[in-house]
């Protein structure tokens, strides 16, 4: 029986363990490695205060793959319900159609603001920035250097801590391939009909989602891979990776000797972990890979309704919160009592910045000021609330990232052909959770004799948002 190693028990970690035991259990035997002693999903989890349950970050399920709908579906059946999808932009105190629709935003901005985002989008297609280096030169080009201004930069800064111009023209690129104001006119005024392409999935006006949160996904592939068998280990943070002689992980006080393993921690981190170590080159490619952390300020709102989103962007500079979740509008059995509201404010920071570093009293004051501030809840109306941080959710695109990668992606393929990595953090990739299990599952498939390229998942880059680049999923 072949031994199988899994670091990390999120969507990646667990798909691949699902698909080995339900394809092959009796050639495997599988320990899923997860750092968290409590729940499983990664940052897909969900909590609970007090009878509000919440999600780290908003997970919807949704995508291309009518293989991996089918694998939520099998996995949790009439507990993945449909929900209607609404978000908004909230600018200057003004709601704003998300994705962007050209007449809602223009005639949101007022005639003078739209007449300037007119000319200079018509500047930027006379004079397109050559060649494309950054974020800011991608969407300049597409948009025009105005609406760039009020719809793109602040946000975008917000969410990554770094200048637009710092940021690579990959991100906006996977994120929101093929948008431009043109096009996003042109689909207004000629709406795509059915076989004229692919339609771009978050324009869709529903989404499923767990009826009590993403996190009972994972919980049910959880005791899936259990009942077949596999072991899944909380509270086992791998702390080495041991690979001249067996290959061996070291991980919670145990040692996991195994023939193949598959890493969906940071690829950072695992780089840095390996035993012994690799090149200076290797090692230096690893300490360059950058991430960007978030924190999530769950509030108790003792009012019925709110708004009816089911999140909204914060496009206001005055307000360091980026982005707000309504749980209760992804699922109603996100709360206990009806009569409450469960709100996330999420706000994108750094391990160890100021932000990150407010203690959790601090932080909830700050978020009950903000929702306030911006006329979405009274501050009398917010009982109380918790916070939940979440170190490394976001792989950072800067002008370095793509080279490092490869570096360190070129040294495991040479040296540990043993070792596959999936998955968000594995790869250094702003997959989506589809994508992520899609990775896991071809790994999965190599391992029973198939031979995929594991990198070539979403490399057609697509979209996201139509409009502004998010961090939905």
């Amino acid at each position: 029986m072949q031994r199988v190693a899994i670091i990390g028990a999120g969507p990646a970690g667990l798909t691949a363990a699902y698909e080995l035991l339900k394809q092959a259990r009796d050639e495997f035997a599988v320990d899923v490695l997860e750092a968290d002693p409590v729940h499983v999903g990664g940052i897909a989890w969900t909590g609970e205060f007090r009878g509000c349950r919440f999600d780290i970050g908003g997970h919807r399920f949704f995508s291309k793959s009518e293989e991996i709908e089918a694998l939520w579906t099998e996995l949790l059946g009439d507990e993945l319900i449909t929900r209607p999808r609404l978000s908004r932009i909230l600018y200057d105190g003004t709601f704003f159609d998300y994705p962007l629709k050209p007449a809602n935003a223009l005639i949101g901005l007022g005639p003078r603001t739209a007449v300037r985002v007119l000319a200079s989008y018509a500047r930027a297609r006379a004079f397109p920035i050559d060649p494309e280096v950054s974020f800011a030169d991608w969407i300049t080009n597409r948009f025009g250097r105005h609406l760039f201004t009020i719809f793109f930069k602040g946000y975008t800064e917000k969410v990554w801590g770094m200048s637009c111009d710092d940021i690579s023209a990959d991100w906006a690129a996977q994120r929101i391939k093929g948008l431009s104001l043109a096009g996003t006119v042109k689909d207004a005024l000629l709406p795509r009909r059915p076989g004229d392409g692919a339609v771009i999935k978050t324009l869709i006006d529903e989404f499923r989602y767990p009826r009590r949160g993403p996190g009972q996904m994972w919980e049910a592939a959880r005791d899936r891979v259990q009942e077949w068998g596999g072991r899944v280990h909380l509270g086992h943070r791998v702390d080495a990776v041991r690979w001249q002689g067996p290959l061996t992980v070291e991980a919670g006080g145990e040692s996991f000797e195994t023939d193949c393993l598959i890493s969906s921690m940071a690829l950072a981190d695992l780089a840095q972990i390996l035993d012994p170590a690799p090149p200076p080159e290797v090692l230096e490619a690893a300490r360059g890979l950058a991430y960007r952390d978030f924190l999530t300020v769950v509030l108790r709102v003792q009012q019925r309704d709110l708004f009816p989103d089911n999140w909204i962007y914060i496009h206001d500079p005055s307000v360091r919160v980026g982005r707000l979740q309504n749980f209760k509008n992804w699922s109603p059995d996100m709360v206990v009592d009806p009569a409450m509201t469960g709100i996330g404010m999420e706000y994108f920071c750094s391990v160890g910045d100021d932000l990150w570093s407010l203690d959790d009293a601090a932080l909830v004051e700050l978020g009950r000021s903000e929702l306030d501030r911006l006329g979405l809840a009274p501050a009398a109306a917010v009982l109380d609330g918790t916070v939940v941080r979440a170190p490394k959710a976001y792989p950072v695109y800067d002008d370095a990232y793509q080279g490092r990668v490869e570096i360190i992606r070129r040294w495991l393929a040479a040296e540990l052909p043993a070792v596959q990595t999936v998955g968000r953090n594995g790869m250094h990739k702003y997959n989506n959770q589809d994508h992520s299990m899609m990775t896991a599952l071809l790994a999965a498939r190599n391992l029973m004799g198939a031979s995929y390229d594991v990198w070539a998942v979403n490399t057609d880059a697509e979209y996201h948002e139509r409009g502004t680049p998010t961090t939905v999923d």
